[in-house]
């Protein structure tokens, strides 16, 4: 029974690391549309954390965010942040992606308002300027997922004074990409548009795929990968264009 775990544990891994290693967008996005029946199984052995961190952050950070708050999804995949806000009372769900396949997993959930194709880098978002209360974009912040280029587009739907939460894993080959997103981050902050309510660094994000990825000073055999839940606030005057 061990050596079937360990065997199925590997084949995630594989499936996951080369995940990872795609950079170009069509490449994954047609990797999801193949991964998406066994998507939820598969984050399910890794120990994916980053749904309910994200969603955690986002409840913990403002316990007095009401339950009819509108709340986008971005990314969205097979539903997986939509059942940790629904379990926390949230309904009002909307989420978009670029996988086919995904969101009809996401949409067998039964969780979402409304559902669309979007995928955000190469299109805007299907919403108006203001209409989110939150918006969270939890495990697509990644090379050959959603560029950094693109954050702004999350700011023009959430509505002024409303939330954006974000997560990246920090392991050591998303590294170039988290401190590319930290700087741009940290440049809309400074231009005035949003204030950073939470930075929380976790050590358990999921399991590594490879010994090269874990937490530093951990032991192989623990293999866990470390990641970032970032909490925003949108300003209540300044607008972003494009």
């Amino acid at each position: 029974m061990a050596q079937e775990e360990g065997g199925k544990l590997a084949k995630v891994q594989a499936r996951v690391a080369a995940s990872h290693g795609i950079t170009d967008l069509a490449h994954k996005l047609h990797f999801y549309d193949r991964w998406a029946p066994d998507y939820d199984q598969d984050v399910a052995t890794l120990q994916y954390q980053a749904p309910r961190l994200a969603v955690d952050c986002l409840t913990q950070a403002l316990p007095g965010l009401p339950h009819t708050a509108l709340i986008l999804d971005v990314a969205c995949g097979t539903g997986l942040v939509a059942a940790e806000l629904q379990a926390r009372g949230f309904l009002q769900l909307h989420g978009v992606d670029g996988s086919p396949a995904m969101l009809a997993q996401a949409r067998a959930r039964g969780l979402y308002q409304h559902l669309s194709l979007c995928t955000l880098g190469q299109e805007p978002l299907p919403s108006p300027q203001g209409t989110f209360d939150a918006v969270l974009v939890v495990g697509a912040l990644s090379d050959g997922q959603v560029p950094c280029s693109a954050i702004p587009e999350l700011l023009r739907v959430t509505r002024p004074g409303g939330l954006v939460c974000l997560t990246t894993r920090t392991n050591p080959s998303n590294l170039p990409y988290k401190e590319a997103l930290e700087a741009t981050l940290d440049r809309l902050e400074q231009a005035g548009v949003w204030e950073r309510l939470v930075a929380w660094p976790v050590d358990h994000w999921e399991l590594a795929t490879s010994e090269l990825e874990v937490v530093p000073g951990t032991s192989a055999k623990d293999g866990f990968i470390s990641g970032i839940v970032y909490l925003y606030r949108k300003q209540q005057v300044t607008q972003v264009e494009g």
